[in-house]
């Protein structure tokens, strides 16, 4: 499927969007990012998701159209932003996990002061900081911000996503291979014990939260 067009790889399955969207170019708020990490959720098949359990006012955007960011709030400080990916109605999405800026670095580090440049993108939240982005950004189209590399990453690592216990064993995180600006793999905590079965929605909730103060963990 070489030189597909972002149109057609915005809409394939998602599986094989999110290793496609590594090496894209992505410009908001004065600042561009070369996209080096990124995860892969699968809605309703996918207990990781917070599609999983069905479309709600929070998850709307996720349900298509494709080229559209989610964005989300977590653990009352922390936002991820992912785009959304395939046939319209299955909810699913690639949560952008780090990236490199390219340009507008002056930007982006007036944003985050004191900060390396190699983190500055390096993990979802820090990577809506850098380029500004909040629930306000819910729903924007990216198609026209958001621009394929003209050359495929060649080194492509999988393994499992960050943070989960649903589906934890998946290996739906893609990266490219040795780049330093790809975030730290961190696995879910153990689950505090005396705290019974699992609540309705548990399992959705920890796939999307983040560890502050740093780098958010799951995603849709």
């Amino acid at each position: 499927m070489a030189g597909l067009s972002l149109p057609e790889v915005l809409a394939l399955p998602v599986l094989e969007a999110a290793p496609r969207l590594l090496g894209a170019h992505l410009t908001l708020g004065g600042v561009t990012l070369r996209l080096t990490e990124v995860e892969a959720y699968a809605g309703a098949d996918d207990p990781g998701s917070h599609a999983f359990r069905g479309r709600t006012p929070r998850t709307a955007t996720m349900f298509g159209p494709a080229g559209h960011l989610y964005v989300y709030f977590t653990y009352g400080m922390h936002h991820c932003a992912n785009v959304v990916c395939g046939p319209e109605g299955e909810a699913a999405a690639v949560l952008l996990r780090a990236g490199e800026v390219v340009h507008g670095l002056e930007v982006a580090r007036a944003r985050r002061p004191g900060v390396r440049d190699r983190d500055l993108a390096r993990g979802p939240a820090r990577l809506c900081r850098t380029l500004e982005l909040d629930r306000s950004h819910d729903g924007l189209d990216v198609r026209g911000e958001l621009r394929l590399a003209g050359v495929p990453v060649a080194d492509v690592a999988t393994g499992p996503r960050v943070g989960l216990r649903a589906a934890a064993d998946r290996p739906w995180r893609f990266w490219a291979a040795h780049d330093p600006t790809v975030s730290r793999y961190v696995a879910a905590r153990p689950r505090p014990p005396g705290r019974g079965g699992l609540d309705p929605g548990a399992a959705v909730r920890s796939a999307h939260r983040t560890r502050p103060p740093t780098s958010p963990r799951g995603a849709p």
